[in-house]
C-alpha cells in the first residue's frame, strides 16, 4: 500500500471524476463507494439506474456521492451521437450506427471523457480488452510525440529493494503482440513519462531481452538495441529526463549484485524502475508471474499513448484493484490537463 497510499493522498487534494461503464458490476460498485468515501473524487456509474440501485442495496453498498447515468436516457445522447458521427464520418459512420455505439457504456464513457464531463475511464471487469480499447482508440487522440498506444502494469511488491521502493512499471502487457522498433521506443517513452508523474523520481528504463549488452547475437537483440537508441532520441525531443538501457536481462536490470558483475557502473542496471518487454507474450506472462507468485499488488492495464487517461482492468480484478487503478487514472488526469490542454473533441461543439 506504500505506492497506492501516496496516490490516494494526492487525489484527496485534487479529486477527479472517474466514469465506470460497468456500473452494475458488484466489484465496481464497491470500488466506487470506496472512491467516494476516501474523498478522492466523484465516481460516475453507467447503466440502468434501477438495476444498479437494486444490486447496491443487496450488497449493502451506499450510493451516496455516486452519480448514475443511463446512456439511453441521457440528455447528452443526441449530442454524443452527432459528435461521434462527425468524428468517424470518414470511416463510413452514420447516425444510426453512431447511436448504436453510443448506447454501449464504453463508447458513452469515452465520449464523456473526451467532452470533459469526466476526467478518466476505468472498465474491463466483464469486458474483453478489445471492447474496452476500441472506443478509446476511436475517440481519443494520440498523445503528442507518440504514435503508439500501449498499456502498463504497475506492480507494488513487498521487497522495497526493487524498483522505486518496491514499485515497478511493466509494459506492454496488454495491447501490441509484436512491437517493432518504433513501437518499442514509444512504449518505453510513454511508460517513462508515466513513471515520472506517478513516482516523482527519474525513470530508469530497462528494455529487456535474453541478452545483456551483446552477450548473445540475434535479430531480436538487435531490435531491442535499436529501440533503446530511438527511445533516447524521442525522450530528448520531448524534454523527458530519463535513463534508457537495452538490451538487458531482467536480473541485470533489477539485482545490483548481478548488475555489478555484468554491467558495472551502468546507470540503469540493478536500478531499473521501468521494465519494457520485447513482446506481449513475455510482458503478459511476466506481469502475471510477479502478481501471483510474489503476491504483489497489481494495477492495470493503464492505457498509454493517448491524450486522455483510461484503464482496462483485468476480469480477475477485485474491488481493491479497481480502486487502485481508478486512483492512478485520477492522478494521471491531474497532469494530463497541463500536458494536453487541447485534448478532447476539437471541432466546434453543437448547440
Amino acid at each position: 500500500m506504500r505506492f497506492i497510499g501516496g496516490v490516494i493522498q494526492k487525489l484527496q487534494r485534487h479529486p477527479k471524476r472517474i466514469v465506470f461503464p460497468e456500473g452494475a458490476e458488484p466489484r465496481v460498485l464497491q470500488a466506487a463507494r470506496q472512491f467516494f468515501s476516501l474523498q478522492i473524487g466523484a465516481p460516475i456509474l453507467l447503466g440502468d439506474r434501477t438495476r444498479i440501485k437494486t444490486i447496491a442495496s443487496n450488497l449493502n453498498v451506499s450510493l451516496e456521492g455516486v452519480r448514475i447515468i443511463n446512456p439511453e436516457d441521457s440528455e447528452e445522447l443526441g449530442r454524443f451521437v452527432e459528435l461521434y458521427t462527425r468524428l468517424r464520418e470518414a470511416k463510413g459512420m452514420d447516425p444510426k450506427k453512431a447511436r448504436e455505439a453510443m448506447l454501449k457504456p464504453n463508447y458513452f464513457g469515452a465520449m464523456m471523457v473526451a467532452m470533459r464531463q469526466a476526467d478518466g475511464l476505468v472498465s474491463g471487469t466483464n469486458e474483453s480488452a478489445g471492447s474496452v480499447l476500441r472506443p478509446l482508440f476511436q475517440i481519443f487522440r494520440r498523445a503528442p510525440g507518440v504514435s503508439t498506444a500501449s498499456s502498463c502494469m504497475i506492480m507494488e511488491v513487498e521487497d522495497s529493494r526493487f524498483g522505486c521502493e518496491g514499485t515497478l512499471l511493466m509494459s506492454d502487457c496488454g495491447v501490441i503482440p509484436e512491437p517493432n522498433v518504433e513501437q518499442l521506443a514509444d512504449i518505453a517513452v510513454s511508460t517513462a513519462g508515466l513513471a515520472l508523474r506517478l513516482l516523482g523520481v527519474r525513470p530508469k528504463v530497462a528494455l529487456l531481452s535474453f541478452s545483456s549488452h551483446g552477450s548473445a547475437t540475434h535479430s531480436s537483440v538487435e531490435k531491442i538495441q535499436a529501440a533503446t537508441a530511438l527511445a533516447r532520441e524521442k525522450a530528448k525531443a520531448l524534454l523527458l529526463e530519463a535513463d534508457f538501457e537495452g538490451e538487458l536481462q531482467v536480473d541485470a536490470a533489477l539485482v545490483p549484485e548481478v548488475a555489478g558483475r555484468k554491467l558495472p557502473g551502468n546507470p540503469v542496471a540493478g536500478k531499473a524502475n521501468v521494465l519494457i518487454f520485447p513482446d506481449l507474450n513475455s510482458g503478459n506472462i511476466g506481469a502475471k508471474l510477479v502478481q501471483h507468485m510474489a503476491r504483489s499488488n497489481a494495477y492495470g492495464q493503464i492505457v498509454l499513448g493517448l491524450d486522455q487517461p483510461a484503464a482496462d482492468v483485468s476480469r480477475g480484478a477485485n474491488a481493491h484493484d479497481i480502486l487502485g487503478v481508478a486512483g492512478i487514472v485520477g492522478q494521471q488526469a491531474i497532469a494530463y490537463r497541463e500536458l494536453y490542454p487541447k485534448a478532447g473533441i476539437q471541432f466546434p461543439l453543437i448547440s
